[in-house]
């Protein structure tokens, strides 16, 4: 027996259709069909894959608080509970944030401990947090930043 890759991810999203809609906003996912299960679902594909499965609470679901819609790049750092991030292989990162910062969406971004490695780090309106990987080539501009943003002796310099 081997797996072969993810098929995809649910989330239950407080907050259902602000969360299909940041995930079309952001990071340019569009909605698809799918089977009828008899309860309210969205899928959300890459191409002509599925990825990501949205879905209400259900009636007796136990409300939660909803997370800080504000995230500091702090909250991103430390991920979410009890899977710290997902990560998606990405192209085009100067666009991507573009269009983070025009839709007033916090982000992070490091070359990884100065590997050919680009990363960009935001949060969904569930607090799950994002990885987008970038190949060297696309982060041309962040050529020697060292820095690892996840690091927590450098959230409080981020944050001043």
């Amino acid at each position: 027996m081997s797996i072969s890759h993810l098929e995809h991810f649910l989330v239950v999203a407080q907050d259902y259709p602000a969360t299909v809609q940041w995930y079309i906003d952001n990071l340019g996912f569009e909605e698809g069909p799918h089977p009828d299960f008899g309860v309210e679902v969205t899928w959300l594909y890459l191409g002509e894959r599925d990825i990501i499965h949205i879905v209400p609470p259900r009636p007796h679901d136990e409300p939660r608080p909803a997370p800080d819609p504000n995230a500091t790049p702090k909250d991103i750092a430390e991920g979410s509970r009890p899977i710290h991030h997902l990560a998606f292989r990405a192209a085009n990162r100067v666009e991507m944030t573009d269009r983070f910062k025009k839709n007033g969406v916090t982000y992070l971004e490091q070359q990884a401990s100065k590997e050919d490695l680009y990363q960009v780090f935001v949060r969904d309106p569930n607090g799950i947090t994002i990885e987008l990987n970038f190949p060297a080539e696309e982060a041309a501009d962040m050529e020697g930043l060292a820095k690892l943003a996840l690091r927590p002796d450098n959230w409080e310099k981020e944050e001043s």
